[in-house]
């Protein structure tokens, strides 16, 4: 990877849009949290709980592999607090629901990661 296609934006400021845009696409009652990854400054920390009855917790790790393109990799996903088995058709669903929707506000969000 070139010098010029890495992510080149201070990681706080990438963690306020996300916060702000990824709510755009996920349900209206579902609960987003952005956080920075303390460890990687090109990895964002993504919680998503879902609404309703279900209360389900999905924790996705985004990392950029450069300014444009993020690899998205399901961390865990618990129910009422307790981590549930993600194999389920039901939570699959949810993972690929969730992980197009980080894809997407990947894509909303080159107009600020591509600059």
């Amino acid at each position: 990877m070139s010098k010029q296609d890495e992510l080149q934006m201070d990681q706080q400021q990438l963690v306020d849009a996300w916060q702000r845009t990824l709510p755009e696409y996920v349900n209206e009652s579902d609960r987003v949290s952005v956080l920075a990854d303390e460890a990687d400054e090109q990895t964002l920390r993504i919680t998503l709980d879902t609404a309703g009855h279900q209360m389900y917790s999905f924790d996705f790790k985004a990392t950029y592999v450069d300014s444009r393109e993020i690899k998205v990799t399901l961390i865990d996903v618990e129910k009422d607090g307790r981590s549930v088995d993600e194999r389920t058709p039901i939570i699959q669903q949810l993972v690929e629901d969730y992980t197009r929707h980080i894809h997407e506000c990947a894509q909303a969000l080159h107009v600020l990661t591509n600059a």
